[in-house]
């Protein structure tokens, strides 16, 4: 398996599974009627970078890294992952989180925040508190999940530098 910055063809390619995960409505608060351009530049121009993870071919999985917060609170990375239905429970999550946190230390980040890790997405909470990322807060009924209606979302972090200078 490659991870590389994605370009719009891997995009193109991605586009279904994109389409697949956001029309779920369970782990991504994206309009579930979000069309190619705007998911493309929702997902690929928007953030810093955006990644794929491909093998023979096939792209099993995508992130973007972004900077959590503008000006002071640009020093903290945010990032959005997702998999393949089809790919899940094979590692790719984990490689992708990893590769992430790789490639927010070389560009400067020095900390990564998930801002609503949807409470009944349990896989994705577990793999992410194995990887050192912890609940730091709790925001009630943040999610209108499909099936399971109101749901909480987690706020996760994880310290990626020890002491931080100012840039």
């Amino acid at each position: 398996m490659q991870i590389s910055e994605i370009t719009k063809s891997d995009f193109e390619n991605f586009w279904p599974v994109f389409r697949t995960v956001v029309e779920a409505q369970e782990t991504y608060a994206f309009d579930p009627n979000i069309d190619f351009e705007s998911a493309y530049r929702l997902w690929c121009l928007s953030p810093h970078k955006t990644y794929a993870i491909k093998q023979n071919g096939l792209i099993l999985g995508s992130y973007y890294i972004k900077p959590n917060a503008a000006g002071p609170g640009s020093h903290i990375a945010n990032c959005g992952y997702m998999v393949s239905p089809e790919n899940r429970g094979q590692g790719i999550a984990r490689q992708l989180c990893l590769h992430s946190q790789q490639v927010a230390i070389e560009l400067g980040y020095h900390a990564m925040q998930f801002n609503s890790v949807v409470c009944s997405n349990e896989i994705a909470i577990h793999l992410w508190k194995k990887l050192g990322y912890k609940v730091i807060g709790t925001i009630p009924n943040a999610y209108r999940h499909k099936t399971l209606g109101f749901v909480d979302a987690f706020i996760m972090y994880k310290q990626l530098t020890t002491n931080p200078t100012h840039n």
